[in-house]
């Protein structure tokens, strides 16, 4: 079997919804539905589920996914602390649901989501590209599927030298993995 490169396989950042750091959140969904109309729906991908985020420079600095969104509904759950780490925990479905009362979660969140959407700013939701985020194009989809695996990842900055070019998605990493098994004569 062929060994399959990064980019045949990444969205080119020119097809990816992109807004800037200063952008609001109702900006961030605008250019996430406006990228979801334009995409190649003949290549039959998944929609975006993420906007990219670029500063001053037009560099990508990070991203902000549909966790990300939610999250930043309600505010509260800020005080709660690092969630990815709480989560790890294992916490029982009773003490997870007793928090909604305890910090007082989602009372009224979704009552002002216009306001909220107007002045909420991208660069205070958006989630920072860490160093194990990026692949080379060349590089293999093997290595890509190890920094995705190893850093949770549901996707992968792309980089021609020191350029971002696009971004690898595990969505289309799972769909090219899931045609190789198709294709096995078992």
């Amino acid at each position: 079997m062929k060994s399959i490169k990064v980019k045949e396989l990444m969205v080119p950042l020119s097809e990816y919804a992109t807004v800037a750091e200063e952008a609001t959140l109702y900006d961030a969904v605008m250019a996430l539905e406006a990228a979801q109309e334009k995409f190649d729906k003949a290549a039959e991908r998944d929609k975006h589920r993420a906007i990219l985020v670029f500063d001053k420079n037009q560099q990508i600095i990070g991203k902000v996914s549909q966790f990300d969104v939610l999250r930043s509904l309600e505010p509260k759950y800020e005080e709660i602390g690092d969630m990815k780490a709480i989560s790890r925990f294992g916490w029982s479905p009773d003490f997870v649901k007793s928090m909604l009362s305890n910090y007082g979660l989602w009372e009224k969140p979704l009552q002002d989501i216009c306001k909220k959407a107007a002045r909420k700013k991208v660069k205070d939701i958006m989630v920072t590209y860490s160093e194990g985020e990026y692949v080379s194009e060349d590089a293999t989809l093997d290595e890509a599927i190890h920094l995705l695996v190893m850093g949770y990842h549901q996707s992968l900055l792309v980089t021609r030298g020191t350029s971002m070019v696009g971004i690898l998605r595990l969505t289309d990493v799972f769909g090219e993995v899931c045609k190789m098994i198709k294709s096995c004569s078992i």
